[in-house]
């Protein structure tokens, strides 16, 4: 029986025991796993950069509606403050002295023989400027306010024929006229400034030159 001799046998045997080398499955085994964790920290890092997309899109969002509310409070601040300002003048017109009526008043207050010559009207107003808290103050500001002095100078000639007669009558027709009692007060009517000498007219009938001071009590408003 022939002999058969396989010298590339123990070659065969030498290359299969280097494939089935553990060392070898060893490196492959951690490149597929180094391979599997790049491409983890890939998909990682793509999370991260759309989430980081999204938080710089919720913060310019957020921003953008911070600064919207910051401009709702300036408006509503302005439109308080305006509607303050509308209702102060509305009570101002309303509050304001009427020269209308102050002429109507005179119109109806009348004396025979004591003629209505002069009428002077005195308005002043001191205005005291708005006062603001200091940075840091925890106090209320004060308001500008404005004090409003009126004073009613009547110029009146006296032609009765006593001395001081129709002065008196003149004096208690304006005290007794509701619209002086509701503007002076009551207890405060028109006061004698002022009484000339006697004097005759062209016709020869003497008279007198009066004066009244009406003072409106001080409003600050």
């Amino acid at each position: 029986m022939p002999i058969r001799i396989n010298l590339l046998a123990e070659a065969r045997e030498l290359e299969d025991l280097r494939r089935r080398d553990p060392v070898k499955r060893v490196i492959l085994a951690g490149a597929i796993l180094i391979v599997l964790i790049l491409a983890w920290s890939s998909s990682l890092m793509v999370k991260a950069m759309i989430a980081k997309g999204e938080v710089s899109r919720l913060e310019s969002d957020l921003n953008s509606r911070t600064n919207q509310y910051r401009q709702i409070l300036l408006s509503q601040s302005t439109l308080i403050e305006d509607r303050k300002k509308l209702e102060l003048l509305a009570h101002l017109a309303n509050e304001r002295f009427l020269v209308g009526n102050l002429l109507n008043a005179l119109q109806q207050s009348t004396v025979d023989n004591v003629q209505l010559v002069r009428l002077k009207l005195d308005e002043s107003y001191v205005v005291t400027k708005e006062v603001k808290p200091k940075p840091g103050e925890n106090i209320k500001p004060k308001p500008a306010t404005s004090k409003e002095k009126i004073t009613i100078t009547l110029s009146a000639k006296d032609s009765s024929g006593n001395p001081g007669d129709g002065v008196a009558k003149f004096q208690k027709v304006l005290s007794s006229n509701p619209y002086f009692q509701d503007v002076l007060g009551k207890t405060n009517g028109f006061r004698l400034t002022n009484l000339g000498a006697p004097q005759v007219d062209t016709d020869g009938r003497s008279y007198l030159l009066l004066t009244l001071d009406g003072q409106l009590p001080e409003k600050t408003r």
